[in-house]
């Protein structure tokens, strides 16, 4: 694709992002957590300066991660994960009991629910944000995922590399580290840590943008969100570009 792509494309890919500029805060809250779900890349601000970079696994063509804003309100150690209905029907359906039982799942109320421990899909940590969406950011056992260039893979959540480094960061920050490791030391049971103040948390999707460094990066427009865009702006179509990734 990067051979196939004419400068004229790349202006059409500046100038549909710096369209997406004035969609956000001119002075947004610091500390805070962005994750450009285009780019795959988290980046924790703080005292106006980039603290913490690292990438992440965001939702696949199909279960798009949505461009949101939601505060992180609590750190939940060892979490349990209840199926959405729609895994469930599409994936689970075929599943006997021996695979519910070497995946630690059971059914309660009615859900299916995968317990704690190291095959749960959220890992051994989940960064709780306060929204009406399910969407938040957590661990993961996948972790050879974040070793890929392309990184649209998940069912829509944000699975953050090294998750405990940086629950812990987040932890020791908020004075709350003790609470948290005693909680995750337990191993069993589910158990939310508080944050003693909310951190804003954006989910937004920028194909071009500015690296840390100041130097323009352009990544792959994953979910086809840049055509609405440029058609808005009256701006030439490109060839549509079917991209498939495999959760």
């Amino acid at each position: 694709e990067v051979l196939n792509t004419s400068a004229a494309d790349k202006a059409r890919q500046l100038a549909v992002n710096l369209a997406r500029l004035p969609w956000m805060e001119r002075a947004p809250a610091a500390p805070r957590i962005d994750v450009n779900t285009a780019a795959a890349e988290l980046r924790y601000v703080r005292n106006g300066e980039v603290r913490d970079r690292r990438r992440v696994v965001v939702g696949e063509p199909g279960w798009e991660t949505p461009q949101m804003q939601s505060p992180m309100f609590q750190l939940v150690a060892n979490p349990t994960w209840t199926v959405p209905d729609s895994i469930e029907k599409d994936e689970l359906a075929d599943k006997g009991p021996g695979y519910f039982a070497a995946n630690n799942m059971v059914r309660k109320n009615g859900r299916i629910v995968q317990m704690p421990g190291p095959k749960n899909a959220l890992g051994l940590v989940k960064f709780d944000l306060k929204n009406d969406h399910a969407i938040y950011l957590h661990d993961t056992p996948a972790k050879p995922l974040f070793a890929l260039n392309e990184r649209h893979r998940s069912h829509g959540c944000v699975r953050v590399h090294d998750a405990l480094g940086f629950a812990e960061m987040i932890a020791a920050e908020q004075g709350v580290v003790t609470a948290f490791d005693k909680a995750l030391m337990d191993g069993r049971d589910e158990a939310g840590i508080a944050l003693k103040r909310e951190i804003p948390v954006r989910l937004f999707y920028q194909t071009a943008y500015l690296d840390p460094s100041g130097t323009v990066r352009f990544v792959t427009d994953a979910y086809g969100w840049d055509d609405d865009v440029a058609a808005a702006l009256s701006l030439k179509n490109r060839p549509k570009r079917t991209f498939r990734s495999r959760v």
